[in-house]
């Protein structure tokens, strides 16, 4: 007995310190404080040479949320052992935001040895996926160290003549070049193994930088913040040398220390069923292809395509809805909704998540995917997305409408830079800052008010005497003590300057082409243009003024979003853009093409509210289930089943007399309580 113990104790030992000592790194690590980030990228930079992927986003951004699962899924792929993810929240990070001048959402920039190597702005998953097998073949590449000691053996072997003075100049050459290393390491060391390889016929043998355990995963903020949680959790003195805690192991029965190592054990199976658990949820309601036709596909993910959504679920008509979960205009409202009867102190994001619950809760399912066409020439109907295509029977169109833009001089070129049509999604990135809104209806106001609470002065640009807003938006922005209006006014250009980016903020080079003579020449400031102000023009004087700012926000309205759509359904003659529709039969919502609805801002020039595009999305549904029922297009995969169940059974044997399986024959014969008219067939 003693002696299984003592050969269990050391397997004890190890698993404890393992588990005690390293905790498991989360797939994507929220940054909490601009300490805790300048610790993680050092860490990185000097502990495992691992990249750092950073999210900058924002609660109320549409397409941040788009973007969040694939974020994540991303991770998983590349590994914890090859990258590092972290999201950073710009609402209450701004510091962090100001210093990597980041001025659109979401804003991906990719780290390697403390410093920017690339980025980019907006929810492109495949730029997300290039740019990050990129960093992350850099890191693997670069992964090498080339010791002072190799390189004297290697020159031994090759040039006798160099003396030791020269080795030590070259090789502090190359430990010149990554300063803080204090070795010839990455790419200066990968770059010098190269060189002497075309120089002598082969190279130097380098090792890894990082071994294979260092670049393991573990809790960044345990290992560096909260050295006491590395020795373990029995207990244990400091002593008077300082020394950190270690655990009293030897003082534990062999009891203690198993019923320990299972308390762990299944502290971390919890914890990683738990991570599981919230992966597939972000799945659960996801669409799988069938081998039979959808009955409705509804295309958006607003008011109306989700007031149609659970419309259909709850007729049992299971409809898949295609749209970026990004919730269309309401999604960025970061204001409370307080026209949508109901609801009191709720934001648009918060609707827009009630209502996808709702919908998947009976029965719909979501296909994160954006629509490029649909062929109505054949049946059923082809919808075409970015990576698919669906066969439906119906299909109702609720894309709603693109944020319009002012096509000024240099609006173009400084989106990214200060201009945004997004006031939710950006505007904590200017926090103290003078800012521009041109606009006059709800849209500009909703944005002056969400604006107001961060920046330092809000300045509203109309072209007319009188906001065409609601009454109540209207009076709250003019009586706001931080927002000015500028009547009669319009925007003739809006005017960048160029800023520096400072150069330890960014990566000096891929490293592929290093000369060692000249390895320690410092690269300048990289440029970037961000706005400095607007020319505005008084539309009754023809007088142009130069404003100064550090963005300008547009809302002038939107347009529909309905370019997939040509040639497919007829549109409004007297609205451009909109679908039309209530011309066709009884059903309203019905486009020129039968088996096709619209609902929401798709087809509404008038009214265009949250409100009124939910229920005109409950319209949609009500008349795809009656064109269904009309056109006798029912579940044809549940009828597929019951065929084949039906063909199954009618191949059983027969019985005896060939009347198959009698249940009441089985029970005993006649049974009590039944009919006589029953009884006498039986």
């Amino acid at each position: 007995m003693l002696r299984s113990l003592l050969l269990l104790l050391p397997a004890v030992v190890a698993a404890l310190s393992l588990l005690g000592g390293a905790a498991a790194r989360p797939l994507v690590r929220h940054i909490r404080s601009t300490h805790e980030f300048d610790r993680l990228l050092k860490k990185h930079a000097t502990e495992t040479g691992l990249p750092v992927i950073v999210d900058f986003y924002s609660d109320g951004c549409g397409p941040c949320r788009m973007i969040a699962p694939t974020f994540k899924k991303l991770a998983g792929e590349i590994g914890q052992d090859n990258a590092v993810f972290v999201k950073v929240d710009t609402n209450s990070l701004h510091e962090l935001s100001s210093r990597y001048s980041v001025r659109s959402l979401p804003t991906f920039k990719f780290f390697y040895n403390g410093k920017v190597v690339n980025e980019f702005s907006g929810a492109g998953e495949g730029q997300l996926r290039q740019f990050t097998q990129q960093v992350v073949s850099k890191s693997q590449r670069e992964n090498v160290k080339l010791t002072r000691d190799t390189l004297g053996d290697y020159y031994k072997t090759k040039d006798e003549s160099k003396s030791g003075a020269d080795i030590d100049k070259l090789h502090k050459k190359c430990a010149d070049v990554n300063k803080g290393a204090g070795d010839c390491v990455g790419a200066a060391a990968s770059n010098l193994a190269r060189s002497l390889k075309k120089k002598y016929g082969d190279g130097p043998a380098t090792e890894p930088r990082f071994d294979t355990e260092a670049r393991q995963p573990s809790d960044d903020a345990a290992s560096s913040s909260n050295p006491k949680s590395a020795g373990g959790s029995t207990g244990g003195s400091t002593g008077g040398g300082g020394k950190p805690d270690t655990p009293n192991l030897h003082l534990a029965t062999k009891e203690q220390l198993l019923e320990e190592l299972e308390k762990r054990q299944d502290a971390e199976e919890d914890e990683m069923n738990e991570e599981e658990d919230d992966d597939d949820a972000e799945f659960e309601h996801s669409y799988t292809p069938s081998e039979f036709p959808e009955r409705v596909t509804i295309i958006g993910g607003g008011p109306a395509g989700l007031g149609a959504a659970i419309y259909a679920a709850r007729a049992g008509l299971t409809p898949v809805v295609i749209a970026p979960p990004m919730g269309g205009q309401l999604q960025g409202k970061g204001v409370d909704v307080e026209n949508y009867p109901g609801l009191i102190n709720v934001t648009g994001p918060a609707v827009v998540s009630a209502m996808r619950a709702q919908a998947a809760a009976f029965g719909a399912v979501f296909e994160a995917e954006e629509v490029v066409s649909i062929d109505a020439s054949r049946r059923p109907l082809r919808v075409t997305t970015n990576s698919s295509t669906i066969e439906t029977h119906a299909v109702i169109l609720a894309t709603g409408a693109e944020s319009n833009w002012l096509g000024v001089p240099g609006e173009y070129e400084l989106r990214g830079g200060g201009v945004s049509s997004c006031a939710t999604c950006d505007g904590a990135i200017f926090r103290g800052r003078d800012v521009l809104v041109v606009g006059g209806g709800d849209a500009a106001m909703e944005d002056a008010l969400v604006l107001a609470r961060t920046s330092r002065s809000v300045t509203v640009i109309h072209r007319r005497e009188e906001f065409r807003a609601s009454k109540i938006l209207a009076q709250r922005v003019i009586e706001h003590p931080s927002i000015s209006v500028r009547w009669n006014s319009t925007v003739q250009k809006i005017v960048g300057k160029l800023v520096a980016v400072p150069a330890d903020k960014r990566d000096e080079g891929d490293g592929e082409t290093i000369d060692m003579d000249d390895a320690a020449a410092a690269a300048g400031d990289a440029p970037q243009k961000v706005v400095n102000g607007a020319i505005l023009k008084d539309v009754t004087t023809g007088e142009e003024d130069y404003v100064e700012c550090d963005a300008v926000f547009v809302a002038i309205g939107h347009t529909p979003s309905t370019s997939f759509l040509q040639d497919v359904v007829e549109f409004n003659p007297d609205y451009p853009g909109y679908v039309l529709t209530g011309k066709f039969d009884h059903a309203l919502t019905r486009t020129s093409i039968a088996g096709i609805f619209a609902a929401g801002d798709v087809s509404d020039p008038s009214y265009r509210q949250a409100v009124t595009s939910s229920g005109s999305g409950a319209m949609a549904a009500l008349d795809a289930e009656r064109w269904l029922s009309e056109e006798g297009l029912g579940n044809e995969a549940a009828e597929f089943e019951a065929e084949l169940m039906a063909e199954l059974m009618a191949e059983e044997p027969a019985g005896e007399e060939g009347g198959g399986y009698n249940a009441y024959e089985d029970a005993g014969g006649r049974m009590s309580g039944m009919k006589e008219s029953v009884g006498a067939e039986l």
